[in-house]
């Protein structure tokens, strides 16, 4: 994993993204060489060949060529790749328009650019689905063999090949009668000390999946060995943290989130959020307006008035406030008086909800609340009181989430689907609390950059 502004990324995914943009620069310039028969000089077009591998790297990130699904078929990995080629031949003719105006090279450019995607096409699509030898793997070694423990390693396995889970070893202490619920042929012998077996098995990663560690349970010298000779060990909240995105509520103790790093509010991070809320709302809602309008009278010639739909929600601190969306279901959908969550196929959403919620336009009036400060283009999703009320008695920490704004979009958006039910909502709790403890304008930027290749794709649309 790789650090970036407090946010985790894989390393085999950003060593693809830096192959990726180094293949199309080195493509580009040598066809463009080779067609244009060395004129223009290669200084001339290194700032296009500059840009167009940058630009298409971080479009293939946003529709998600680079995300790790070790379930992704064959047909799914050309789908995307196809997507790619289809957005990226607009994005590449429009940089040489604008950086490259002589006329008599613009044909050969736009030929140099078509060979560029298309060699990245190929090598991407093998690289992704059929070349599944990742460039480096790390060796992972898990301390338990309970419950925690087979858990750990059904979530390495959504890493692939890139992490190469090597067995267990009990963590009990010797004698002792430890509970196994992984499979006996990978749990390592307890006779031969953690250390040895660390250095025996080359061992990159060693991850603690113990929940109780009261009375000896640990072997801390042989840890503290490991540590020191540059293994990293990880403890289940620090692993979930880096490796899913998550804080999960399975592995979480109160004095980790006490004495541990992140949850920085303060007055600079506050003032530079809402700087960049106002800017960014203000530009996306002049952007949208021609669809806002469109919206507002396909609503009203279907349904009728009103075209937008308020309702009260938690916010910031607990604050109530009156949430504005496009009316997507129809207007007596809770004459019942009773609460309830959307789920999917839903029959009180119209035919223009269904698309305007796929889309995610339903959700553009509520820049107003970004512009009031009621809400954050990016933070937690704001709830109902009715179902805060319920699921701040149900789940712990869920009232971490109120500590920043609520936000339009948010980490629990774009890396889970639609919650319509207390389980949906602890889940989505434990990326809102991996959030709430490491946002930053960096990560503001990538759920930004995320969520438009959700709406791109269509994942998670109800």
């Amino acid at each position: 994993m790789v650090r970036l502004f407090n946010h985790w990324f894989p390393s085999n995914a950003v060593l693809h993204v830096a192959f990726d943009s180094a293949l199309l620069f080195i493509t580009f310039l040598l066809a463009a060489a080779w067609l244009t028969h060395g004129t223009p000089g290669i200084e001339l077009l290194l700032p296009s060949a500059i840009l167009f591998a940058v630009t298409t790297a971080a479009l293939n990130t946003i529709i998600g060529v680079y995300q790790r699904n070790p379930y992704r078929t064959g047909m799914q990995t050309v789908a995307r790749v196809m997507l790619s080629l289809l957005l990226s031949l607009p994005l590449a003719y429009g940089i040489l328009y604008v950086l490259q105006r002589n006329e008599s090279h613009q044909e050969a450019l736009k030929v140099a650019a078509i060979g560029a995607l298309g060699v990245l096409a190929l090598v991407r699509g093998y690289v992704t689905h059929w070349g599944r030898t990742p460039m480096f793997v790390r060796r992972v070694l898990v301390l338990g063999t309970g419950a925690e423990a087979l858990a750990v390693g059904r979530s390495l396995n959504q890493f692939g090949p890139s992490m190469s889970v090597v067995g267990f070893y009990p963590a009990s202490n010797p004698g002792e009668v430890s509970r196994a619920d992984v499979a006996g042929d990978k749990v390592f012998a307890s006779s031969l000390p953690l250390a040895e077996t660390v250095r025996r098995h080359d061992i990159d990663d060693l991850i603690v999946a113990v929940r109780e560690r009261r009375g000896g349970v640990l072997p801390l010298n042989d840890l503290l060995q490991c540590k020191l000779s540059g293994v990293r060990v990880l403890d289940l909240s620090s692993y979930y943290e880096r490796a899913l995105g998550q804080v999960r509520l399975d592995a979480l103790h109160a004095s980790w989130l006490i004495f541990g790093e992140g949850f920085r509010q303060g007055f600079v991070r506050t003032t530079v959020k809402r700087l960049f809320d106002v800017v960014v709302s203000t530009a996306v809602f002049a952007v949208t307006l021609p669809i806002m309008i469109a919206t507002v009278i396909a609503i009203a010639l279907e349904d009728g008035y009103p075209v937008l739909y308020r309702q009260p929600r938690i916010g910031q601190a607990g604050r109530v406030f009156d949430v504005i969306k496009f009316r997507s279901m129809r207007r007596n959908a809770e004459d019942d008086g009773k609460p309830r969550w959307a789920s999917s196929n839903d029959d009180r959403v119209t035919r223009v909800g269904r698309i305007i919620r796929k889309l995610r336009i339903d959700e553009l009036p509520q820049l107003i609340n970004v512009l009031r400060g009621d809400m954050s283009l990016v933070g937690p999703r704001p709830e109902r009181p009715f179902f805060v009320d319920r699921l701040t008695r149900e789940v712990p920490f869920y009232a971490a989430r109120h500590s920043v704004k609520p936000g339009v979009t948010g980490w629990a958006q774009v890396r889970y689907h639609y919650g319509s039910s207390v389980d949906d909502s602890v889940q989505k709790l434990q990326y809102d609390l991996y959030y709430v403890k490491n946002h930053t304008l960096f990560l503001d930027l990538l759920v930004l950059v995320e969520t438009i290749g959700v709406v791109v794709t269509g994942k998670g649309a109800q």
